[in-house]
């Protein structure tokens, strides 16, 4: 599918596109979008309602359905059912931005040291941590991002650094 539709691609941007596809907030809107949630059962110690394990779990469901069509139907309905499910809605997917990866590329465009990401602080319960993450370019630190995990802190800081690199702030 993404062959046919970039077909001078290079490999670069397939990988984008296609790890845009398989996001984990990405899935999740298709798993919330078809109130997947409720299908499930969980032992009664599982907060489903946390925005975490709900994102988490709603994607894990949405890959579990592609997976038991296959099996139970083979290749043509599954193929059908991921046209339906996550090709017809590509576009929202690949409007996401992936500001970490952007930030790495900026980086080896201009010559910089790669961008180190460091976890300055954790707090919290192992099930709500809050993560504080700071990114590195050479000798020049950026402020820090803090989000409810460490993935999003990553990202907020390589926005962070991109706005400020790019003069924006």
């Amino acid at each position: 599918m993404l062959m046919a539709e970039f077909p001078a691609g290079d490999e670069g941007l397939l990988t984008k596109k296609r790890a845009a596809l398989v996001q984990r907030s990405f899935l999740a809107s298709i798993g919330q979008s078809l109130s997947l949630l409720n299908y499930l059962r969980v032992d009664q110690g599982i907060d489903i309602v946390q925005d975490k394990v709900a994102t988490k779990q709603n994607a894990n469901l949405v890959e579990a359905l592609i997976g038991a069509v296959y099996l139970d139907g083979g290749l043509k309905p599954c193929k059908e059912l991921v046209n339906r499910l996550v090709w017809s809605h590509r576009v929202e997917a690949w409007k996401a931005t992936n500001y970490k990866g952007r930030l790495i590329e900026y980086c080896h465009s201009n010559s910089y040291d790669n961008p180190v990401f460091h976890t300055m602080n954790v707090t919290g319960p192992d099930h709500d941590k809050v993560y504080e993450i700071h990114v590195q370019i050479g000798d020049r630190k950026f402020p820090s991002a803090i989000e409810t995990n460490k993935k999003a802190a990553e990202q907020t800081a390589a926005s962070n650094a991109i706005s400020i690199l790019n003069g924006i702030d």
